[in-house]
């Protein structure tokens, strides 16, 4: 492992921290959730900590809308703290990894109810909060409260990793990314450093097509001009997902069709969604009207859309307008089994 973070010279840290900074002023995108570098305003730890838990696992590109329309709706913390949660759950259907909005919701709760409305300004009282974990606390604490936080996201990863040549893989490479980062930091503007590399692995230091040329931290590089410039980080294999498999029902009344809340600890919990079956490894014996494949994390799901005359006499749902399931809040596994009805029937 070719990491010495110890022999790093206070020179050379600054030197690195003063290029990257410098591009920054130049080449920062333009973020609605960001406080532009050189600008007097003061960034908002309420936006800063939404944008960072909706970019979890998800591209600016996905999210900058939801964060549009969140910030329409809930313009303050105590605003989002406040919200019915079905409509939350219904914001964020389409951006993925639900767990992420019951989170949200959580926390934005516990900062009112046990910080007055205020979020700690430190990484130890972030990481205390639900659904903020080493990442997002380092991050909002770098950004909205200019803590001098060491912040290594999937970009900041691709982009210490070569410039340190850390052979190790990830995900133990992080130990060493974190190290190999920390001299760097500095004490001034530590949010704009974050972002800047973040903004660097984005648009220079790219998974597959590093631009060498128009990075501002080539000349230090230890992989510049080497195939190691794209090999690294060493990525672990990866592993054959499961496959499960399940059934949605279709129930339909004249121009409606009956929708369920699912049980808040299962998958998609909280959401709206065609009621039906667990899913489970075997694959079902009923005849499909429309099936869909979708990919999770962790497993890969194949689901069949069963008709059915009717909901069961217990259940708890809603009779929903086909022509209004737009504004259900569905999650996209079940968007995509409706949008396979409304092409049947067109």
């Amino acid at each position: 492992m070719s990491v010495q973070p110890s022999t790093t010279t206070t020179a050379a840290t600054g030197d690195f921290a003063n290029r990257l900074l410098d591009w920054y002023d130049r080449e920062a995108r333009t973020l609605p959730w960001r406080v532009p570098p050189g600008s007097r305003a003061v960034p908002d730890p309420y936006r800063v900590w939404l944008a960072e838990i909706m970019l979890q696992q998800t591209t600016v590109a996905a999210v900058t809308g939801y964060f549009t329309g969140f910030t329409a709706l809930w313009p303050t913390l105590a605003d989002l703290a406040a919200a019915d949660d079905a409509d939350v759950m219904a914001a964020w259907a389409g951006l993925g990894y639900y767990a992420r909005a019951r989170n949200l919701l959580a926390c934005a709760r516990a900062v009112v109810a046990d910080h007055g409305g205020h979020f700690p300004d430190d990484e130890a009282g972030l990481r205390a909060l639900p659904g903020i974990g080493d990442y997002t606390a380092a991050a909002v604490a770098a950004i909205a409260f200019g803590r001098p936080a060491v912040v290594v996201d999937a970009n900041i990863e691709r982009v210490v990793a070569r410039h340190r040549r850390i052979e190790v893989p990830l995900p133990a490479a992080k130990r060493a990314i974190r190290a190999a980062l920390a001299p760097f930091v500095p004490a001034a503007r530590p949010g704009d450093f974050a972002q800047a590399l973040m903004d660097l692995g984005a648009r220079i230091c790219t998974p597959r097509a590093p631009d060498c040329a128009h990075c501002p931290i080539a000349d230090d590089c230890r992989v510049r001009g080497t195939s190691d410039a794209v090999r690294l980080p060493v990525k672990p294999p990866r592993k054959a997902k499961p496959h499960r498999h399940g059934v949605a029902h279709w129930i339909r009344s004249d121009d409606n069709v009956w929708l369920e809340r699912r049980a808040p600890r299962a998958m998609l919990g909280g959401m709206r969604a065609l009621p039906g079956s667990e899913w489970t490894d075997a694959p079902p014996r009923e005849s499909a009207i429309a099936e869909v494949r979708h990919s999770f994390t962790h497993f890969d799901l194949t689901l069949k859309l069963v008709a059915r005359e009717s909901p069961d006499a217990a259940a708890e749902g809603e009779w929903w307008p086909i022509a209004e399931l737009d504004a259900a809040g569905l999650p996209t596994l079940y968007r995509k089994l409706v949008d396979r009805m409304r092409e049947s029937d067109g």
